[in-house]
């Protein structure tokens, strides 16, 4: 396939209402995303949103035998973009969805009407110590276990909190590895060699990633939320990336890291919901 041709996403559609493009990062897929779309498009709420959450590509449903580079995940999801007849619209990015976001808003300005940015940043930075084979086997152990029995606290407390999940979360909760169960073993399952690989390129490029310097043409508003603890992307890294942004704010939780949505769910959400009544993107629907 041509790099410049678009790959047809797979979108989970839910509620109705002013338009929010969920992103999710790596591994992932839309499914894993569900902690904010449940929550946005519920008929329940006063101001209901349409989320829109594509699986990119060579994740989830959205499967592909051909290599891609990252770039191409900008030129679907502009397609995308283009064919739901979203002419404005909000995105929510976790992680790599994050920079993605970043990127669609400097690509179609006229088009995002606001951001929200999940443990995210533009110049992002980690301090993941090295991996090991225990952690690895750990995580091995802790992730089937947990498959089997979900949210099992002998597991949580023999293996989950001896594995990589460490450097994932803060507080072992039974409902942090039901969600692990029910959305993270899913999506790293449905995350294929070629999303990997397409990963792995560019981090090894001798260019570090860095749009720190083109933030200021980013007039939305936006809101960055971070994990204090986060390994794989620093909050530093974050609250840096919310400094350059035009009007920016900023929530950083205390004992909580990369999967921190996952942590403290209700207070995200929360916090969610009044940035969006508080820059008047309710106002919109």
């Amino acid at each position: 396939m041509p790099e410049s041709q678009a790959f047809p996403l797979t979108v989970q559609a839910k509620g109705r209402g002013y338009p929010i493009l969920c992103l999710h990062g790596h591994p992932g897929s839309a499914q894993s995303m569900s902690v904010f779309t449940d929550h946005l498009s519920s008929a329940d709420r006063p101001h209901q949103f349409r989320t829109l959450t594509p699986d990119l590509r060579g994740y989830g449903k959205s499967q592909t035998r051909q290599a891609f580079e990252m770039e191409d995940h900008l030129t679907d999801l502009e397609a995308l973009v283009d064919r739901l007849q979203l002419d404005q619209f909000i995105i929510l990015g976790w992680s790599l969805g994050g920079i993605l976001a970043i990127e669609l808003a400097l690509r179609m300005p006229d088009r995002v009407s606001g951001l929200i940015l999940v443990a995210t940043a533009a110049r992002p930075q980690g301090s993941h110590p090295p991996v090991n084979w225990q952690d690895n086997l750990y995580t091995g152990i802790a992730s089937v276990l947990n498959l089997l029995k979900p949210a099992w606290q002998w597991n949580i407390d023999m293996f989950g909190k001896r594995s990589l999940y460490r450097y994932l979360v803060q507080q072992h909760t039974t409902s942090v590895y039901q969600h692990l169960a029910k959305e993270g073993v899913s999506a790293y399952l449905q995350t294929s060699q070629l999303a990997h690989k397409a990963l792995w390129n560019a981090q090894a490029q001798r260019t570090r990633y860095d749009r720190l310097p083109d933030l200021a043409l980013i007039k939305c508003p936006a809101l960055m939320l971070a994990g204090e603890s986060d390994r794989h992307i620093t909050a530093q890294s974050s609250r840096e990336t919310a400094q350059h942004l035009h009007a920016c704010e900023m929530r950083c939780y205390a004992n909580t890291a990369h999967l921190f949505p996952w942590e403290i769910s209700g207070k995200v959400l929360q916090d969610i919901d009044r940035w969006l009544e508080k820059v008047g993107l309710t106002e919109k629907l």
